[in-house]
């Protein structure tokens, strides 16, 4: 999660920069989301919004960590969260998929 000030070219140059380190460090990215600007639940350093973004990894816990420091350090970045998975879904992520697609509420009342 990003600073809301940010242009969205801005937002995507830190999500590349950061698969950048990925490589460098012996990962790869296996797929990588721009979420755009959204509402948080509470204040972040004076910030109500915020650019979110979704890295899918398949990268070494040394490239992570390396990848999550220098975030840790860049003034943009306001949060990071990091996920251990075995393996990644297929297609894309809930935020991606259309209302539509993912609104099974009705099927469960029934």
């Amino acid at each position: 999660m990003s600073r809301q000030d940010l242009s969205n070219a801005q937002a995507e140059g830190l999500v590349e920069h950061f698969s950048t380190v990925l490589k460098d460090n012996g990962g790869n990215v296996v797929e990588s989301e721009y979420w755009g600007v959204k509402t948080m639940a509470y204040k972040i350093n004076k910030n109500r919004k915020g650019h979110y973004a979704f890295l899918k990894t398949d990268a070494p816990a040394t490239a992570v960590q390396e990848m999550e420091r220098l975030m840790r350090l860049h003034d943009d970045v306001m949060r990071v969260l990091t996920i251990k998975v075995d393996e990644h879904a297929e297609g894309p992520s809930v935020q991606m998929q259309k209302r539509d697609e993912r609104d099974n509420r009705r099927d469960r009342r029934n």
